[in-house]
């Protein structure tokens, strides 16, 4: 199944929504007390997720076209970043790939939505760059689990853009505010259930910036896999359901490039992972 936050024509609050092909189905018009936001279905378990499921056949259709997206997620308890999880990328920016994965928070406030614009000031940053990377959204709480049961313990997957301010990012020694400003965390457009990705080391990932493919990879080049980072990262705290996990980008960041490329006065940014979405930035720089 496939989910995600909109906002319908003259309204402002984004609602959950069921996504069939171009069609969106409304989840809290399904039966009474049926969830509007993502994490309230994630909360409800499998019950819940079966209850939309059957429902789904009576629902309207409304055409996705002409909505506005909001963020995959509105209100996760966490976000966790894995910095440095393919190998060509860490080398591209000069950095060692650790014996131990890179975690790093990144601020609820840089969450943002598919087709949005995103905006910083020159002064601050003339050097962002994009980041296409899997984002994992955890389901039932993940407390100590093995490798072989981390991906029991995912409800879905989406698509995240860790977009990098790289000048913040190399003047600090923690990577949270260069890649947390507003706006500097897309996710989205869509949400997919876990049964619709049989293995997360098996999608392509890319970016596109302004016509020019940038990143072109597969997950299977991850450094760590998905289920050896769930096990890892719920060794020390338990992870709580909606819960996102970025993680990391594939070689061909702006940053390594001779001449370097970074996000433009009116770029427009596209990651994608093949099925599971495309997500789209606008960039504009002021001052």
């Amino acid at each position: 199944m496939r989910f995600a936050h909109v906002i319908r024509p003259g309204q402002g609050d984004p609602r959950l929504v069921l996504v069939e092909g171009e069609d969106a189905v409304f989840v809290d018009e399904l039966f009474e007390g049926a969830p509007s936001r993502l994490e309230q279905l994630i909360a409800g378990g499998d019950e819940l997720l079966a209850r939309v499921r059957a429902s789904a056949d009576g629902g309207t259709r409304h055409p996705l076209a002409g909505h506005r997206f909001a963020s995959a997620l509105l209100e996760p308890p966490v976000i966790l970043a894995i910095g440095l999880n393919y190998a060509a990328h860490s080398s591209e920016l000069g950095l060692k790939t650790d014996s131990t994965p890179t975690v790093f928070a990144l601020w609820p406030n840089s969450l943002t939505a598919h087709d949005a614009t995103t905006t910083w000031p020159r002064w601050l940053s003339e050097s962002v760059d994009y980041e296409a990377e899997l984002g994992v959204i955890i389901g039932a709480p993940a407390r100590d689990v093995t490798p072989e049961d981390a991906l029991d313990h995912v409800w879905g997957y989406t698509v995240v853009n860790d977009i990098t301010a790289r000048d913040i990012q190399y003047s600090e020694a923690q990577w949270s505010r260069c890649k947390s400003f507003d706006g500097f965390t897309p996710t989205g457009p869509f949400v997919v259930t876990r049964d619709e990705v049989p293995d997360p080391q098996d999608l392509h990932i890319w970016t596109v910036l302004d016509g020019h493919t940038m990143q072109d990879a597969s997950t299977g080049q991850m450094v760590r896999p998905v289920a050896t980072l769930i096990s890892h990262l719920s060794k020390s705290a338990t992870l709580l359901p909606g819960t996102l996990i970025s993680t990391g980008s594939p070689g061909g960041a702006g940053y390594s490039r001779d001449p370097q490329v970074f996000l433009r006065d009116r770029s427009t940014v596209t990651v994608g992972i093949d099925g599971i979405g495309e997500l789209t930035t606008h960039c504009r720089i002021v001052g």
